[in-house]
């Protein structure tokens, strides 16, 4: 049998290591997904949904840093893929996609399920190209290889199935080296190294910033912290590498932050960000006295949240390596101290949140969140959908540099959390996955719950079932507005999963969460945990604004005079126990 353009791809993506690929098969598709079959060094993930392919295919690159694949057919398969790839771009995770295109002769005729892909894709990709012939695919290809693997982000192929079965060009088969290059360590400019230790040198309190860009300098970072004697506030992506094993750390900035770490920022005279570029820039240290360094190896994020005094190119390790022996200030301890000790208060204070109360209905979803994260194991790899999941995974998951955490941190999606647990535990079947889902996301995407069973995949599916969009609810009150569709009428989850033959587990008294969190971690295959909690549970943010006061207030006048006087009985309630 010769040699077809598709038998030529599947040997390209073989050579740059892809494992599997995630997806729907379709007519399109049918000539590579035959050639995978053939091939047999690739696995073909079926999920039920493209955006989850996409969303997957992002988890398996966050966490293993290597390059990782999705596809969709035609017209509306690959349109499906979209959400998920502005995550994995926006995430800045190697990810290539293919888009299957309808037959090359009848594109531009309005033929049926025709699209432009190569246009479409163009705002959340690095490379977007349409392969015409055979004689264009090798490089096409391996350009988007190289592209999503240098540039950290996605590339997409659109490929006509017409073009996938004409024969192969006679092709050197890639050079691995060329096609997978290996990431640059950014050195900083030795002027900029020198102006950073004059700043750090200079009188005044230092509150640092820490990000994802920390991600391998842990140490490097709390020895910094220790020179300095500053507080470390981290952005939610840099949790997971900088939280843990740190004596300086006073928890997270923002809506979803601790309030000491809101006022470490705050209260500071020098802010030093390093590989972050935390976007609510209301948070920042707001006045003329106050003087910002920021450290990213990318250029275009140099102050563009907060005006900056100096600004370093490089990376956060190196810089740091740089500038430490420079550093000959010796400062006392006294805004560290304070910062340090406002921290265990305000984590003492959350703590008591997850403290249970047998019949004290319904459950708080503090509490769920802690036993998860109690009782997970050492190298857990954690998911959360947005909203209050995101914020109980920020005030409860512990980090220990072996855990991992991946959420829709910057795009903002619904519905991630267990998608990405399907690409995490694909790549890493003996590691425990955890999703973190609301009861709105995780039954947005509800049809992938069925995957974790066909591809039997011990996920551990947590649902927070608070019968509401529970984060837009609070949003909606704490501006003044009565809170309006955002009610869920969710059926009994646990009994769903134990429907589709997954395990199922629903907890609805305090009692039984630490039981119940336990015989789902301990079971040997997937679980979903259905915890009936809590909707009026506010997760209070670090410091309220008087607009904040004034729209709670506002809520509060309309809920009366609508008859909704009960709904704040239920908030007091809820917000006084303890």
């Amino acid at each position: 049998m010769a040699k077809t353009v598709a038998d030529q791809f599947a040997e390209i993506l073989a050579a740059a290591g892809v494992k599997r690929i995630y997806g729907i098969v379709g007519d399109s598709l049918n000539g590579l997904t035959d050639a995978i079959r053939r091939q047999a060094k690739i696995e073909w993930v079926h999920v039920r949904h493209e955006e989850v392919a996409a969303f997957a295919a992002g988890a398996e690159a966050h966490l293993t840093g290597e390059l990782a694949v999705c596809a969709g057919s035609c017209g509306p398969g690959n349109l499906h893929l979209i959400n998920g790839l502005f995550d994995c771009h926006r995430s800045r995770v190697p990810v290539l996609a293919i888009a299957a295109q309808i037959p090359s002769a009848e594109l531009g005729a309005g033929y049926f399920q025709e699209t432009h892909p190569e246009n479409l894709f163009k705002e959340c990709s690095h490379y977007c190209e349409l392969i015409s012939g055979s004689n264009q695919m090798p490089r096409v290809l391996e350009i988007a290889i190289r592209q999503a693997v240098g540039n950290r982000g996605v590339s997409v192929v659109v490929i006509p199935g017409d073009v996938a079965l004409q024969p192969a060009i006679d092709a050197p088969p890639p050079k691995v080296a060329g096609l997978l290059p290996s990431q640059a360590v950014a050195m900083p400019a030795g002027v900029n190294v020198d102006r950073l230790a004059a700043l750090l040198n200079s009188d005044g309190r230092v509150t640092m910033l820490c990000g994802s860009g920390c991600q391998g300098a842990h140490d490097e970072v709390l020895a910094l912290a220790d020179r300095l004697k500053a507080p470390i506030v981290h952005a939610f992506r840099g949790k997971e590498y900088v939280e843990w094993d740190n004596p300086f750390d006073v928890g997270m900035t923002g809506l979803i932050g601790f309030s000491s770490g809101y006022y470490a920022m705050l209260d500071c005279d020098i802010l030093l960000m390093l590989g972050t570029d935390f976007p609510y820039r209301q948070f920042y240290p707001r006045g003329a006295g106050v003087r910002i360094a920021q450290v990213d190896v990318r250029p275009d994020q140099i102050g563009r949240r907060a005006p900056v005094d100096l600004g370093v190119v490089g990376d956060v390790r190196a810089t740091i390596e740089s500038v430490l022996p420079l550093i000959k200030k010796t400062r006392d301890r006294t805004h560290l101290d304070r910062a340090t000790e406002h921290y265990r208060k305000a984590r003492k204070d959350l703590d008591g949140l997850a403290v249970s109360k047998p019949g004290r209905k319904p459950i708080h979803p503090q509490q769920v969140a802690k036993a998860i994260s109690d009782q997970a194991s050492a190298d857990a790899v954690f998911t959360c959908d947005v909203g209050l999941p995101t914020v109980w995974a920020a005030r409860y998951l512990a980090m220990n540099g072996k855990r991992r955490l991946i959420g829709s941190f910057w795009h903002g999606s619904m519905a991630n959390a267990m998608p990405h647990a399907i690409g995490a535990q694909t790549a890493f079947p003996g590691r425990q996955v955890i999703s973190l889902s609301g009861d709105g996301g995780f039954s947005m995407l509800m049809g992938d719950f069925l995957s974790l069973a066909q591809l039997g995949l011990p996920v551990k599916v947590v649902v927070f079932n608070n019968s509401a969009l529970g984060f837009i609810e609070i949003e909606q009150k704490s501006t003044g507005f009565l809170d309006f569709g955002t009610d869920f009428k969710n059926p009994n989850f646990a009994a769903m999963a134990e429907a589709t033959g997954v395990r199922g587990i629903r907890l609805e008294d305090p009692a039984d969460v630490e039981e119940g969190v336990a015989a789902a971690l301990a079971h040997n295959g997937p679980v979903l945990i259905d915890a009936v909690v809590s909707r009026t549970v506010l997760p209070i943010p670090p410091a309220i604004t008087a607009e904040m006061a004034k729209g709670f207030t506002l809520y509060m006048v309309k809920a009366v005079f609508n008859g909704r006087g009960d709904d704040l009985v239920d908030l007091a309630r809820s917000n006084l126990w303890a």
